[in-house]
C-alpha cells in the first residue's frame, strides 16, 4: 500500500493536467449519461442478488391427518417443524464471497464508466483538433476573399486577366468547401458528444489541450497503471472470488442438519418431542469442487493473459507519443518560423509567382501544418488512453 501511495504521489507530481472545459464535460457525461445511470442500477441489482443464500433456509410445516380402517382403529393426527441448517463454517463463508462480489461489482461499474467518459474525452479531442483547423481555415477564407476582390478590381482595371480571377476563385470555392466539411465534422461531433450527455446539449469552443507537464518512462507508468486501472482490479478480484468459491463449496459438502419439532396423536394417545436429523453427503455435490478448482485456473491464466495484452496496448500508446512529440517539436519550430503568407502576398503583389503557383505553395504550407495538427490530436488521444484509469 505504501508503494501504491507512493507512486500515485509521483503522479500527481509528475502529471498535472489543466482544468479546461473537457473537465466540465466530463462531468457532466458522468452525471447525465443514461448507460452510466442503468449500469449503476443494474450493479445495485447485482449487489442485492449476492446477498440471497447467507440466511438459513426456510422451515418446513408438515401436518398429516389419516382416517383409521376399519371402523374404530381410530385416527392419526401428525404435525411437525423442521429447519434444515447448513454446516456452521458455511454461512460465514458465503459472506465473504458476498463480500468480494460486491467490491467486483463497484470495480465493474468504475470500469463501464471509465469507458463511457474515455469515449467522451476522445470526441472532445477530436472537437479541439476541429476547432483549431476551423480558426486556420477560416484564417485562409478570409486571405483568399481578399485575393478574389483584390483581382477583380485589377480585372475592372485591366491590370489582370479573367483566367486570374476564375483560379483565384476556384481556390477560393476549394476553401470554402473545405470549411462548410469541417462545421460539418464539428457538428457530427457536438452530436455524438450530446448522446453520451444523455441528450442534453454541449458547448466546448476550446482550441487548447489539456496541459501535460511531465510524462514518467513506461515502467513508472506501467506500474501506475497496475496499481489503479480498475480493469486489471477486476480480474484480481475474479481470482479471489474463485478461491473463496473453493472453499465455499467445500464446506457445502459438509453434512446438513436437520431439527425441529415433531407431534403425533393416534387413539387418544399423543406423543411430542424433538426431530433431529444429519445429511449424508454422497452424490448431490459430487465433482463441484473440482468444477470450482477449474475456474479458478481459468480465472489465473486469464488474469496473466489480460495483463500482458494491456501492457503490450499501453506499451504501443506510449511508444506513440515519443514519436509524435519528436515529429510534432520538428514541426512546430519550423512553422513558427516561416512568415509564408506575407511572403506569397508580397511575391504574388510583385509579379514573381502566378496565381498557380501562389495556390500550391499556399496548399503546401497548409497541408504541413494539418499534418502538425493531426499529430497533436492524436498524441493527446493515446495520453488520454494511457491515463484512462483517472478518469471518474
Amino acid at each position: 500500500m505504501k508503494l501504491i501511495a507512493s507512486l500515485y504521489c509521483l503522479l500527481i507530481s509528475t502529471t498535472v493536467y489543466s482544468q479546461t472545459g473537457i473537465d466540465s464535460l466530463l462531468s457532466q457525461v458522468s452525471r447525465n449519461n443514461k448507460a452510466i445511470q442503468a449500469k449503476r442500477e443494474f450493479e445495485l441489482a447485482r449487489k442485492a442478488e449476492f446477498k440471497t443464500g447467507l440466511t438459513p433456509y426456510d422451515p418446513t410445516v408438515e401436518y398429516d391427518y389419516l382416517s383409521g380402517s376399519p371402523a374404530g382403529a381410530g385416527n392419526q393426527r401428525d404435525f411437525a417443524v423442521t429447519q434444515q441448517l447448513d454446516f456452521p463454517s458455511v454461512y460465514g463463508s458465503k459472506r465473504k464471497l458476498s463480500v468480494q462480489q460486491g467490491i467486483q461489482s463497484d470495480l465493474q461499474h468504475r470500469v463501464f464508466s471509465q469507458d463511457i467518459l474515455l469515449k467522451a474525452k476522445l470526441e472532445a479531442l477530436e472537437l479541439i483538433y476541429l476547432n483549431k483547423l476551423s480558426a486556420e481555415l477560416k484564417h485562409r477564407l478570409e486571405r483568399t476573399q481578399a485575393l478574389v476582390s483584390d483581382y477583380q478590381k485589377k480585372l475592372d482595371k485591366g491590370d489582370a486577366i479573367i483566367l486570374d480571377v476564375n483560379k483565384a476563385k476556384l481556390q477560393l470555392l476549394n476553401i470554402q468547401q473545405d470549411v462548410l466539411l469541417n462545421d460539418n465534422a464539428i457538428s457530427q461531433t457536438l452530436t455524438r458528444l450530446q448522446e453520451l450527455n444523455g441528450g442534453m446539449e454541449i458547448s466546448l469552443t476550446d482550441t487548447i489541450y489539456p496541459f501535460v507537464a511531465q510524462v514518467p518512462n513506461f515502467r513508472t507508468l506501467d506500474s501506475l497503471i497496475e496499481a489503479n486501472d480498475p480493469l486489471l482490479q477486476v480480474y484480481e478480484q475474479e481470482q479471489l472470488i474463485r478461491q473463496q468459491q473453493i472453499t465455499v463449496q467445500k464446506r457445502l459438502n459438509l453434512p446438513k442438519i436437520e431439527t425441529g419439532y415433531h407431534s403425533q396423536a393416534i387413539l387418544g394417545q399423543s406423543y411430542k418431542g424433538v426431530h433431529g436429523g444429519i445429511s449424508i453427503p454422497l452424490w448431490e455435490n459430487r465433482n463441484r469442487v473440482k468444477a470450482a478448482e477449474a475456474n479458478l485456473n481459468y480465472a489465473n491464466f486469464n488474469a496473466v493473459n489480460h495483463k500482458l495484452e494491456h501492457q503490450l496496448e499501453n506499451k504501443q500508446y506510449y511508444d506513440q507519443l515519443e514519436v509524435r512529440e519528436n515529429a510534432m517539436a520538428e514541426y512546430r519550430t519550423l512553422l513558427s518560423s516561416l512568415n509564408n503568407a506575407a511572403l506569397l502576398d508580397k511575391a504574388l503583389k510583385f509579379g514573381q509567382i502566378t496565381i498557380i503557383q501562389y495556390a500550391q505553395d499556399e496548399r503546401f504550407y497548409f497541408d504541413s501544418y494539418l499534418r502538425y495538427l493531426q499529430m497533436e490530436a492524436e498524441y493527446h488521444k493515446a495520453l488520454a488512453r494511457l491515463y484512462k484509469f483517472m478518469l471518474n
